[in-house]
């Protein structure tokens, strides 16, 4: 498994790209840094790029619901860029475990996604 993250709009959004297959050991690195980020800013944006992504392993699952579930109001927007077969998957999956904003992105259109999880967002001086 692969992630990456990179802060924008002073730390109010992160992108995170996956690729491969999301362990529970993944969530040792994201958790941290998203925690961070909500402690600084109060609530955030993600952008999650999914590339050659093949979904969670079990313990990776659990992770993932536990972090949801603490975190249910604290990311205003969430939006997925990737393979369309993921879209109809992640807006089920998430959509009780958040109170964001959720949008799909086709891989084709990861500039329209970029822009609207920036949206709105004033930068600081």
């Amino acid at each position: 498994m692969s992630v990456h993250f990179q802060e924008e709009a002073g730390g109010k959004c992160l992108l995170v790209q996956l690729s491969g297959k999301l362990a529970k050991e993944d969530y040792q690195h994201f958790v941290p840094t998203v925690e961070r980020l909500i402690k600084q800013q109060g609530k955030i944006r993600v952008l999650v790029q999914m590339r050659d992504f093949h979904g969670w392993t079990l313990g990776a699952l659990w992770e993932d619901i536990k972090f949801d579930m603490k975190h249910f109001g604290d990311i205003e927007r969430l939006a997925f860029v990737g393979d369309r077969k993921w879209e109809a998957g992640m807006a089920v999956f998430c959509k009780p475990f958040t109170r964001a904003a959720i949008r799909y992105f086709d891989e084709s259109k990861y500039k329209d996604a970029l822009e609207w999880i920036k949206e709105g967002i004033v930068q600081p001086v």
